[in-house]
């Protein structure tokens, strides 16, 4: 009877030996990253420039996949359900903070594990190389003086122009038709071609199409005009009441499965770390109108915390009716 239970145990410890091994030798084999929206956007601009960083640190290559759709929900849906063994990331925004707001989904990034908030990106809001408004004044005088006329580029119900437009209705009123797309990326397409009027968009995604002069740069959502696009006004000239809902900005972030080994956390947030603060990086996020955060841990849990606080009582403020719940019920505390 001891032999079986000798041989029992030294091929439980042997698994426990390999179990132990492959965590030490993490990764083995390619990561898939999965990207929440479209080619071409803000988050997709960041992630692949900071991805061959990422890569060189871990010595393995990050397979990435955009899969756009219902404001980020189809991505951050899949890499959910896959399993928690750090093969599988989300590359994503900021929208998941108020899926619950908006009667998404019931999940945000507390049903994930965070590896990295890589950076907050400005707010331009752009239109068209020969649109007739010079200002974002200007587009408000008209809209005011011709209601649901102007088509507003938009990303879905809690995305950044979304997001935008409530807090401008918080302060006055901005009747415009919305015409959705699936990223940045797609809605700057539609306006190179002049099918749509206007769009709030990340910096990030617009800046090189404003400074190239194929955009036109109305207003940037600041309180004081930015080096990086001179001649662009900051948006409380036309608009001073919204300067209580500033600073404000769409972020990009890291994510795993909740339950992905400690190890392997550990592993992704020490790898986005050193790579979201190499000096190439730094510059690339300055350059596109975006601020470097590189919050791991507690910090990157305090910031996700603030700005859901921030965003959705300023939406609530704005038009609690068209929200499916308020901060309060979901227990999002007042800024």
């Amino acid at each position: 009877m001891l032999k079986p239970l000798f041989t029992s145990l030294a091929v439980s410890l042997g698994s426990l030996a390999l179990a132990s091994s492959a965590l030490a030798d993490y990764p083995q084999r390619n990561i898939q990253g999965t990207i929440q929206w479209g080619a071409g956007g803000a988050t997709d601009n960041v992630v692949r420039s900071l991805t061959p960083h990422v890569e060189e640190i871990l010595g393995t290559t990050i397979v990435l996949t955009n899969r756009p759709g219902g404001t980020g929900v189809i991505g951050m849906n899949h890499v959910m359900r896959q399993r928690a063994d750090g093969y599988n990331m989300l590359f994503g925004a900021e929208n998941p903070q108020l899926y619950p707001l908006m009667g998404l989904a019931d999940f945000t990034y507390d049903d994930m594990h965070t590896v990295n908030i890589i950076g907050q990106g400005l707010v331009v809001i752009a239109a068209p190389e020969n649109s007739p408004f010079d200002s974002f004044a200007e587009l408000l005088e008209y809209a005011h003086e011709n209601p649901n006329e102007l088509r507003m580029g938009g990303t879905g119900a809690g995305g950044l122009p979304s997001t935008v437009h409530a807090m401008i209705n918080a302060v006055d009123e901005l009747d415009v038709r919305t015409v959705t797309f699936g990223g940045d990326g797609p809605g700057i397409t539609a306006m190179l071609g002049g099918h749509i009027d206007f769009m709030p968009l990340s910096l990030a995604a617009a800046g090189e199409q404003i400074r190239g002069g194929k955009l036109k740069g109305l207003a940037i959502l600041t309180a004081e005009e930015i080096e990086s696009l001179p001649g662009v006004p900051p948006i409380t000239e036309a608009l001073p009441d919204i300067e209580s809902f500033l600073p404000w900005g769409p972020f990009w972030g890291v994510f795993v499965h909740q339950d992905t080994p400690d190890d392997i956390k550990a592993t992704l947030e020490d790898a986005y770390e050193q790579a979201v603060g190499k000096e190439e990086f730094t510059e690339f996020l300055q350059n596109f109108g975006a601020e470097p955060l590189n919050l791991r841990g507690e910090e990157a849990q305090e910031y996700l915390s603030n700005w859901q606080s921030v965003t959705a009582w300023s939406m609530y403020e704005a038009d609690a009716d068209a929200l499916e719940a308020t901060p309060e019920e979901l227990g999002i505390p007042r800024p």
